[in-house]
């Protein structure tokens, strides 16, 4: 797969960016229920490491978005990857925005979506995820459907949290992206503690009836001040958040100025959010005292990219966009630089 993935790509970009994305997932999972499966089975790097209690086989995971629904487990966990994450999934089924909706910026190994959590709604992925044979590190992305007012957002992740806790390794509570309206306020001052103290209290809630503790991450944007960076690490501190997931895709359009498609309303992600995604991941960092692990996600391209985001205090992290450029050939050769940086 590997070798064959250049080639692919050259076909699948001549298709419509959501129409590839789709026909390479099902193509995938097709394959995977094949005897051609064996095809699908890249080389996982074995560099394990030990967070929250989890064993994972490798620092490198696949960010929520590309498998919205859990209905394409198998196929990515054949992949190489550390860890998968899945969602977002909301309480409801929900469209997302009306298409298009998604757009490749090739010159920048870049994306812009305003997908707006499309998603068949959290008892489906949840059933999904049951009839799933995949045995690895399985998170679980949790947001708010659109039509909840903000005022109520709060009761959208508890829902998502019952849902999905028996079922997930680790669960991230998404209030960073940029396609659902209102959803970034949830980053802020009282808003924000009063999600977290909700959260925690769910968790305690539910680690008590299950008597398993499944840790809670949240997933912040590249967007935040410096100031706003230090509010929001005081608060994790605060609620004693198990960890943050930083970043999710950026508003900014600095890098892909005058290119086709970089007018487009929407999150940008790929090899251009790189620098500001660890820029906000080291000062996060740095405001956390070590004290709340962290997990590096955006921009992560080669080797380099990925030693950076340890550098910058991460214990794991997370590649999507740039495995769709690259593909498998990228997890390898991430996870296999974080094992000799390991090793040095």
């Amino acid at each position: 797969m590997r070798a064959i993935y250049p080639l692919l790509r050259q076909l699948l970009f001549l298709m419509d960016a959501e129409k590839a994305h789709d026909f390479s997932l099902a193509a995938l999972r097709n394959l995977h229920d094949s005897p051609l499966r064996f095809l699908l089975n890249q080389s996982k790097v074995d560099d394990p490491f030990e967070l929250w209690g989890l064993k994972f086989p490798n620092r490198v995971g696949l960010a929520a978005g590309l498998d919205k629904n859990g209905r394409y487990l198998d196929a990515l966990g054949a992949m190489g990857f550390g860890f998968v994450e899945v969602g977002t999934v909301t309480p409801k089924p929900q469209p997302g925005n009306d298409k298009p909706r998604m757009f490749r910026l090739p010159e920048s190994a870049a994306i812009i979506n305003r997908m707006g959590f499309n998603n068949d709604g959290v008892d489906q992925l949840v059933e999904n995820i049951k009839q799933s044979e995949y045995q690895g590190v399985l998170g679980i992305n949790i947001g708010k459907n659109k039509s909840t007012p903000e005022e109520k957002a709060v009761d959208d992740y508890l829902i998502g949290m019952e849902k999905v806790y028996e079922h997930a390794d680790y669960i991230t509570v998404n209030i960073s992206s940029p396609n659902t309206p209102g959803l970034r306020n949830l980053q802020f001052g009282e808003v924000l503690d009063e999600l977290l103290k909700s959260i925690k209290e769910k968790q305690a809630s539910l680690t008590s009836i299950h008597n398993q503790h499944v840790p809670v991450l949240v997933k912040i944007a590249p967007d935040l001040t410096d100031e706003e960076i230090e509010q929001v690490a005081d608060s994790f501190l605060k609620f004693k958040i198990d960890g943050v997931i930083a970043t999710n895709t950026t508003l900014s359009r600095e890098q892909v100025s005058g290119q086709e498609f970089a007018t487009e309303q929407g999150g940008l992600s790929g090899k251009v959010l790189a620098a500001q995604s660890t820029e906000v991941l080291a000062k996060l960092n740095q405001a956390l005292k070590g004290q709340i692990p962290t997990i590096g996600v955006g921009g992560v391209h080669d080797e380099l990219s990925a030693i950076e985001k340890i550098k910058a205090g991460a214990s794991l992290i997370q590649i999507y966009s740039c495995f769709i450029y690259q593909g498998p050939a990228l997890i390898y050769k991430a996870a296999q630089a974080l094992k000799q940086l390991r090793q040095q």
